[in-house]
């Protein structure tokens, strides 16, 4: 066993943001799958009881996994997002989020589709439904505003990756500019590596950029963020992302690729960063010079 802890709790005023693909729960593994829910969940728990994320985003939930994820983090915990189906079942995005720290003020689940506010539609070229769900909070800690995105993009069409893209830049333009100082961060699994049109998209209009790209500190090597339960591996593809806006300074990051004995909670590793708005600089009172002190 290793000790799954790579970033664990932060104080105010950074925030840990994590993005987890959590793998849905598949039916009727035999013991000694390494997709077995029964078995892995537990692996998972001690993940998430380690780390203790500000803002977690979640993607292949199923309700009693979401259930057992908030019971994993702790009565302090809430979380927003409902499946993606027409009926708000099946798979789902989730933001989970410490109480302690963010005050919910409003959140919203659209789906990737030409009707978002559509429960269950597509037609970009996706075969089942794929979301994203938005959240406002302030931080109780600073009084400032936080906007939160999680989504998962299409595996199989390159048409609806590249529109789900277009999407979330808007949703990020329009927090933006209803805040320009506030923090913003989007997560999730893209399914689409950093070398595509669709990553172009995302982080090419100068609103969102890749945190792993403007870290001031790697905690791990990069690993691939797509393991499948096999051996980790440097150097491999990252399509789990944490994307963070304008005003946002990315003090560490890293990809969780921790293993049990072997066994890792699930087929994606988690990728987490250490926020910290940029705060703007105050101008000193009047009759004090640099150096002085009031």
């Amino acid at each position: 066993m290793t000790d799954p802890t790579l970033v664990g709790p932060v104080a105010p005023s950074d925030l840990h943001a994590m993005t987890y693909n959590i793998r849905r729960r598949m039916p009727h593994l035999m013991r000694g799958n390494p997709d077995r829910w029964a078995s892995r969940k537990w692996l998972m728990k001690l993940v998430l009881q380690a780390e203790q994320p500000t803002i977690l985003g979640v993607q292949e939930a199923m309700s009693d996994q979401a259930d057992f994820l908030t019971s994993s983090l702790g009565d302090h915990y809430d979380r927003v997002g409902h499946g993606r189906n027409s009926n708000g079942r099946g798979e789902a995005c989730l933001i989970y989020f410490d109480t302690r720290r963010l005050r919910l003020v409003a959140w919203k689940q659209r789906a990737l589709s030409a009707t978002p506010d559509k429960p269950g539609s597509r037609g970009w070229g996706n075969h089942v439904p794929r979301t994203v769900v938005s959240a406002e909070f302030t931080d109780i800690a600073t009084g400032s505003r936080v906007f939160a995105f999680v989504t998962h993009f299409d595996q199989l069409s390159r048409k609806s990756r590249l529109l789900s893209a277009a999407m979330i830049i808007e949703l990020a333009k329009a927090a933006h500019a209803s805040d320009p100082d506030a923090l913003i961060v989007a997560m999730g699994d893209v399914n689409a590596d950093v070398d595509s049109p669709v990553y172009a998209a995302l982080t090419g209009d100068s609103v969102l950029c890749d945190s792993w790209e403007v870290a001031d500190e790697r905690l791990t090597p990069q690993w691939g963020t797509f393991s499948n339960y096999k051996r980790r591996r440097a150097g491999g593809k990252r399509i789990d992302l944490i994307l963070v806006g304008p005003g946002v300074e990315v003090l560490r990051t890293g990809i969780n690729a921790v293993r049990f004995d072997g066994a890792a909670a699930s087929d994606h590793e988690p990728v987490q960063a250490v926020l910290r708005e940029i705060r703007p600089a105050t101008d000193a009172p009047a009759g004090l010079t640099d150096g002085q002190a009031s």
